[in-house]
């Protein structure tokens, strides 16, 4: 089995559907000859030709609102907002016509309209480019919300998002794309190269939508993750030697509702992590939902582990950046409880 980064298992994804799918167009900021700021599309240009993969103007709106008519005709289009930061132009687009469309046409039109943007801090991208936005799609009726966590995840949910008949909002932790990150930014970069999930099959595959996946069992303490935040949970459980269970979402919205109910029901405790703002996130949507469907199984307060309710701050990255120490401080009180 191929060792892929993130990056190439999304262009992997990408790929696989471009082939297979003649409906498939690929369009965004700098994605056709220059294959992204990320280089996420590298090279399918080349393969395909500029009326599949091709540049598109500097608007989000633009690229967006065209896509939406692609879709509506036939046509499965994979947009790239160059950042999650940039979305709001868009914002219109998505929210009014994108996830309205299957509804005010009574079925007779749908948007399979795969939107994807990098989001998250870590890269020292400051205010503009650190944003996580995805409690804004998750309140928006009609959209899917999608953040995988790392290559063989972000390959199987690609291909399913774009198979998927409905418009998806398609999350890509920037500080996961060439390897995990446990939140110990002073200490080397692990490779994918090195890690299981960086075990790619070539070829189509599929993660189902709406699944999470419980990637470290336990019996102490939950803990509800996604994107960057899994790995950082992972450090955080092992530094304070706390035996926790770590769900990663993959699948925002809709979620998987019965695996985070048989986990905390499990463990009676529960912690939510997200690199988000605190107020409004999305974890204050994860803890209502524990509180509603565990109550009587819980032993201790739900904790949030966030971000601060500031704008990301460039010279204090790693003081809003929810690493391990916060983390595990969270885990210690409510085991403690």
């Amino acid at each position: 089995m191929a060792r892929m980064t993130m990056i190439q298992a999304l262009r992997s994804a990408m790929d696989v559907m471009l082939e297979r799918d003649p409906d498939v167009v690929i369009y965004g900021q700098d994605v056709g000859y220059f294959g992204g700021v990320f280089r996420c599309t590298e090279g399918l240009q080349a393969k395909y030709g500029r009326s599949r993969v091709f540049d598109a103007p500097i608007s989000e709106g633009g690229i967006v609102g065209s896509a939406i008519g692609m879709a509506a005709y036939g046509l499965r289009p994979v947009v790239e907002v160059q950042f999650a930061d940039y979305f709001y132009p868009a914002s219109d687009q998505i929210v009014s016509e994108a996830a309205r469309l299957r509804y005010r046409s009574a079925g007779d039109f749908s948007a399979p309209l795969t939107i994807r943007m990098p989001c998250g801090g870590g890269i020292y991208g400051g205010q503009t480019h650190s944003q996580s936005p995805e409690a804004l799609f998750t309140h928006v009726c009609g959209l899917r919300t999608v953040m995988p966590s790392n290559p063989y995840d972000a390959k199987g949910l690609l291909i399913a998002s774009i198979e998927n008949d409905d418009p998806v909002i398609f999350l890509e932790p920037k500080r996961l794309y060439n390897g995990p990150f446990d939140g110990h930014h002073d200490r080397p970069v692990v490779p994918w190269s090195q890690h299981p999930a960086g075990e790619v099959p070539e070829g189509r595959y599929t993660v189902p939508l709406d699944t999470a996946a419980v990637v470290r069992a336990g019996a102490a303490c939950t803990v509800l993750t996604y994107g960057t935040m899994v790995f950082v949970a992972e450090a955080a459980a092992a530094e304070a030697g706390i035996d926790a269970e770590i769900i990663d979402l993959r699948s925002i919205w809709p979620l998987d509702l019965a695996a985070i109910v048989a986990s905390v029901r499990k463990t009676g405790r529960c912690i939510v992590v997200h690199e988000a703002t605190h107020t409004s996130g999305f974890g204050a949507e994860l803890s209502a939902l524990v509180q509603e469907h565990c109550f009587y199984h819980l032993e201790a307060p739900i904790e949030r582990v966030t971000g601060w309710d500031t704008p990301y701050p460039h010279a204090l990255e790693w003081a809003y950046f929810p690493g391990p120490a916060r983390v595990a401080a969270a885990l210690r009180r409510a085991v403690e409880a």
